[in-house]
């Protein structure tokens, strides 16, 4: 994977909460909450541990509203996985989801997160839900690729000979 993808992964995926019936793709930037905004700003810009560190104030000295809270942890989910540690970012997508299962980022960036430990079944299960609720959305369709990739790599059947 390729560092141009990780940025993208946390900077394209952040901030989106999905709350209508179809995708939403606005992207909300932590109205009225300058640690979100700055955070979701940092992790977009590639800066992981201050988007986290940020993103982390942003939830524990406001109380933001429910659209944000998804949002906020969703990029937590995605710093963490664009930072290799999927196992960090998993729950923080799963928190997300809790508030809201519309939020197709969330499921977007759990897949990574699970196509970084190699767990490629749960990584398709949530990109195909990702894909139902946006089935446009380039980061969805860039992370289904990837996945094929992996699943088409040739491999070597080695025999002993006796």
């Amino acid at each position: 994977m390729g560092r141009n993808f990780l940025v993208c992964l946390a900077g394209c995926l952040v901030v989106s909460t999905v709350w209508a019936q179809r995708a939403d793709n606005r992207t909300i930037i932590g109205a009225g909450n300058e640690f979100l905004s700055a955070g979701s700003f940092a992790i977009r810009m590639g800066q992981y541990d201050e988007g986290i560190r940020l993103t982390h104030l942003g939830l524990t000295r406001y109380h933001p509203s429910q659209k944000d809270r998804a949002a906020a942890l969703s990029n937590l989910c995605a710093a963490h996985a664009a930072k290799g540690e999927p196992d960090l970012a998993i729950p923080f997508c799963d928190e997300s989801l809790g508030v809201t299962t519309r939020n197709w980022r969330a499921y977007n960036n759990r897949a990574y997160a699970y196509f970084l430990k190699g767990m490629l079944s749960e990584a398709t299960f949530d990109l195909d839900t990702a894909a139902a609720i946006n089935p446009n959305g380039k980061q969805v369709i860039q992370l289904r690729g990837m996945i094929n990739e992996v699943g088409l790599r040739p491999s070597v059947i080695m025999e002993d000979h006796q």
